[in-house]
């Protein structure tokens, strides 16, 4: 599939909000539906997920109630159930440089951060149970 790059979206999230639900809302206020996002900045509490293969469900990993520095968020953004769906991972450092990583989850509270989204100019993907993998993926 190919894409143009359509806009460029660059700002702040708020202090203390959920960084995927203010992502998510960045995406919704805007009508970004196809896209790319990266994020730099600092945490308050972190909660990171897993999906584990064998039982083909998204758990909670690792949660931490320290400051961290994120050290890299990276995600996309597509449809699912008609609705506008942030997926992103999220690599984290405490201070001490120990690095813990996974899918981002609610409950991860911004400190700090900056955002910058790429909007995309293509076929919109809309994520769509794969029985193979038990995951949302995007149709083909």
């Amino acid at each position: 599939m190919k894409a143009k790059h359509k806009n460029t979206f660059i700002g702040r999230l708020p202090h203390n909000e959920d960084l995927l639900g203010a992502l998510t809302d960045v995406c919704k206020k805007k009508n970004i539906q196809l896209g790319t996002i990266s994020v730099i900045g600092a945490v308050s509490n972190v909660v990171l997920g897993y999906y584990d293969q064998d039982k083909r469900t998204y758990g909670e990993s690792v949660r931490l109630t320290e400051k961290m520095e994120i050290v890299s968020c990276s995600g996309n953004i597509s449809l699912k159930d008609d609705e506008i769906f942030v997926h992103a991972h999220v690599s984290v450092a405490d201070s001490r440089g120990i690095c813990y990583g996974g899918h981002l989850m609610n409950g991860t509270i911004v400190f700090a951060a900056e955002y910058h989204i790429t909007e995309l100019d293509g076929k919109l993907l809309i994520r769509k149970p794969d029985n193979q993998t038990g995951l949302n993926l995007w149709s083909e």
